[in-house]
């Protein structure tokens, strides 16, 4: 093709982008302007008027996005008909709607992404458009198939032009989308129809993370209305990593998605510890729940000795046989704990108002004296219900639990372990310092538990508190505005309407929750979403998935990992294992095999580790070479280690992309393995590997994540002989990357 041919070309195309970029700005300059009416408008109630601004702050939200990279290609039909495919959908609406852009996840749009010489889906040539901020720079051409004589611009030996400066791009400080260059593999997996659970398992740098991104962001495209109003919840295994990826979503116009780590799923909980694998392993299995719930049992006691109550002037004495039968009784109604207290307590009433009354009416009243009786039995009632020793004797006997007063003390008390039959190993000195392994039980506590009646009803009265006082303030609003009942009793309508009005100040301010779907949903222990993501799902024990499922309860997952890294000793060994109870026949496995992170030289290391600790696995093949060897260097004491450190730091200074220092814990100036599960950096220097692979159970798999973090460079600096697996690194005199092999 001529230059002069290709600039031609490039100049239509960058009208037709600067025609969808003028079309984008005239539709936020309408959508701001709703935003803007919606904002200060006056018309239908405070509550009608705050759907409206909510509405239109997402479309502004959905349309700033799009100003990056707005349109990435064009498709050309055999029959001649041409396509833009783009971030998000424009509409010619003078030409009866007809599309100007396709969203990339319109179905139309799929050929962008999945024709290839063998099948080309009708697809002659696919154009990939390289810009720069508004500005289209230049463009490549596939042509497939033998579909007549290839045009003005065919370049089919630059197909993968887009996806290799993408790979090869220095990494940010977060996860970058991939809307641009989706590949088949990639595609075929978002767009999969699957009501079920979507298991995406591939290697180091195989896209797992941010194809189950954009996966939901198709969801939501074509299930809006199904999932946008409980959301999409994000599970990632540490909140640096869900820094890592938080951009991804919001730049494909979706927002209202949670991120927590599964330290986060009980809501205002602080972890301040960490456990043993053994004690970790211990509470993540199943079997923790038969501890659990003869720890509650536990606390459903019967009194050594009698416990005394005075009623009505008659001493009377709880016993361990009406004890006995109310929390027989209590037991068998099925309620959670909390609950049960009221059948309890209506039993342990009964028997006491019982003895009372045969005692007080002695030789007076019988039973056939219903009226009397009862009018008796209603005083002691009342009597009862005031009494501070009553309530202690029931405080005693069936307390009001919490899932923090249940474990805490449970966790302190060798005695209490053994009496619920619990490992000794989960004994620890501060019950209270949760660790992340104790929040799946605290969350099952709180069903084993329930609702604490008395409090719920405090909370009615607090709320109902609340509502009076923001009534009064609605009052004071309309005094303000000068629109006292004195002037509003000039006109009754007048008066119906504002007050109408001050009864919606009060909604808006209390009954109508204001906070977006995120807060809402991240502050409710009994939030249910749509759909959940959960991302290193290989670490997850039976508890976390426990938890989860209550989560969804329509089971709708997207599961993101690799199992040849799981680390945790109560991870999962086999999906079938912590599915198949909840999704029998419901779930599926899709593999990605293509490393798009990872380079060939490194990856070359890293399988060599794999196939001694994992023999079976596949290590995914990596679309490119970087053409920098990964080294190593052999150190002698801790200051000449420090030393290399620094030096490594100082090398990388100045140069694009990010870089880390990962090391096995307590080696100052290093990140630990688990820091850095699921991100990547541009370089990457490892220290001592013999102690992260000699450091418990996990250490190959460990050796194996630090590997594969680095997307250009690797070093490894050691002071122990290398391991074998490791032999394969270029021995180095510096500890930059840059220094003479030995």
């Amino acid at each position: 093709m001529s230059t002069q041919g290709y600039e031609t070309e490039l100049r239509s195309e960058w009208a037709y982008v600067a025609r969808l970029y003028a079309r984008l700005d005239a539709e936020r300059a309408r959508v701001q302007g709703e935003y803007n009416a919606a904002l200060g408008g006056t018309g239908g109630t405070l509550t009608e008027r705050d759907v409206q601004v909510r509405a239109s702050a997402k479309q502004v939200k959905r349309l700033r996005v799009a100003d990056s990279g707005l349109c990435f290609g064009r498709l050309e039909a055999v029959d001649g008909g041409r396509s833009y495919v783009g971030r998000i959908g424009i509409f010619d609406e003078q030409d009866g709607y007809a599309p100007l852009l396709l969203d990339w996840r319109a179905p139309a749009a799929r050929p962008f992404y999945t024709a290839t010489g063998a099948h080309p889906e009708d697809v002659r040539r696919r154009r990939q458009f390289h810009t720069r901020g508004r500005r289209l720079v230049d463009f490549t051409d596939e042509v497939f198939g033998s579909v007549g004589v290839p045009g003005p611009g065919d370049h089919a030996d630059r197909g993968d032009a887009a996806l290799l400066a993408a790979v090869n791009a220095p990494r940010g400080e977060g996860m970058r989308d991939i809307v641009a260059t989706i590949q088949a593999e990639q595609d075929e997996i978002i767009r999969l129809d699957h009501p079920g659970v979507l298991v995406i398992e591939g290697g180091p740098g195989t896209g797992k993370t941010v194809v189950a991104l954009h996966r939901v962001a198709y969801l939501l495209y074509t299930q809006r209305e199904r999932i946008e109003r409980h959301g999409v919840l994000v599970v990632g295994p540490n909140p640096a990593f869900l820094d890592h990826i938080g951009q991804v979503l919001p730049s494909l116009g979706e927002s209202d998605v949670v991120f927590m780590t599964t330290g986060d799923l009980v809501p205002g909980l602080r972890v301040t510890a960490e456990d043993a694998p053994d004690t970790a392993r211990l509470k993540g299995s199943l079997a923790v729940l038969d501890v659990l719930r003869v720890a509650v049992a536990d606390r459903q006691r019967l009194p050594e000795r009698p416990l005394p109550v005075e009623l009505g002037g008659i001493g009377l004495r709880i016993d361990a046989e009406t004890a006995q039968w109310a929390r027989e009784e209590a037991r068998a109604s099925g309620l959670p704990h909390n609950e049960a207290r009221a059948v309890f307590t209506e039993i342990v009433t009964y028997v006491l108002t019982e003895r009372a009354i045969g005692r007080i009416g002695q030789g007076w009243l019988t039973r056939s004296d219903r009226d009397a009786w009862e009018r008796l039995r209603a005083e002691l009632l009342t009597e009862l219900a005031g009494d501070e020793t009553f309530g202690a004797a029931l405080d005693q006997l069936w307390p009001i639990l919490t899932p923090e007063t249940v474990l805490g003390p449970l966790y302190a008390s060798r005695e209490q372990l053994r009496a619920a039959g619990a490992d000794p190993a989960l004994w620890r000195a501060e019950g209270t310092a949760w660790t992340v392994s104790d929040v799946p039980l605290l969350d099952e506590l709180v069903d084993l538990l329930g609702r604490d009646k008395a409090a719920d009803r405090a909370t009615e009265r607090a709320f109902t508190r609340e509502r009076q006082a923001q009534a009064e303030y609605a009052e004071k609003v309309l005094q303000m505005l000068n629109l006292d009942h004195e002037e509003l009793d000039e006109d009754i309508g007048l008066a119906a309407e504002h007050l109408l009005y001050a009864e919606d100040l009060s909604y808006r301010f209390v009954e109508h929750d204001t906070r977006e779907l995120v807060e809402r949903a991240a502050a409710d222990r009994d939030w249910t979403y749509r759909h959940v993501v959960v991302d290193e799902a290989q670490e997850l024990s039976e508890m976390d998935w426990r938890v989860l499922m209550r989560h969804c309860p329509g089971r709708s997952f997207t599961v993101v990992g690799d199992l040849a890294q799981r680390r945790s000793a109560a991870g999962a060994r086999s999906w079938a294992t912590m599915l198949d109870p909840y999704v029998p026949g419901r779930w599926v496995h899709r593999s990605l095999t293509v490393n798009y992170r990872t380079p060939a030289e490194i990856m070359a290391v890293a399988a060599a580790l794999l196939a001694e600790f994992a023999p079976g696995v596949v290590p995914p093949e990596s679309v490119r070479a970087c053409g920098v060897a990964p080294w190593s260097r052999r150190l002698g004491g801790d200051g000449e280690l420090a030393a290399a450190v620094e030096q490594f730091v100082r090398g990388e200074v100045g140069r694009p992309g990010t870089s880390v220092v990962i090391g096995p814990a307590g080696v100052a100036g290093t990140v630990a393995v688990a820091e850095t599960k699921g991100l990547e950096f541009d370089a990457v220097l490892v220290v001592e590997p013999e102690r992260i692979l000699a450091g418990g159970p996990s250490g190959a798999a460990d050796l194996y994540v630090a590997l594969t973090r680095a997307t250009q460079r690797l070093g490894v600096l050691h002071r122990d002989p290398l391991p074998a697996a490791l032999t394969g690194l270029t021995a180095m005199t510096g500890a930059d990357g840059v220094a003479h092999p030995i």
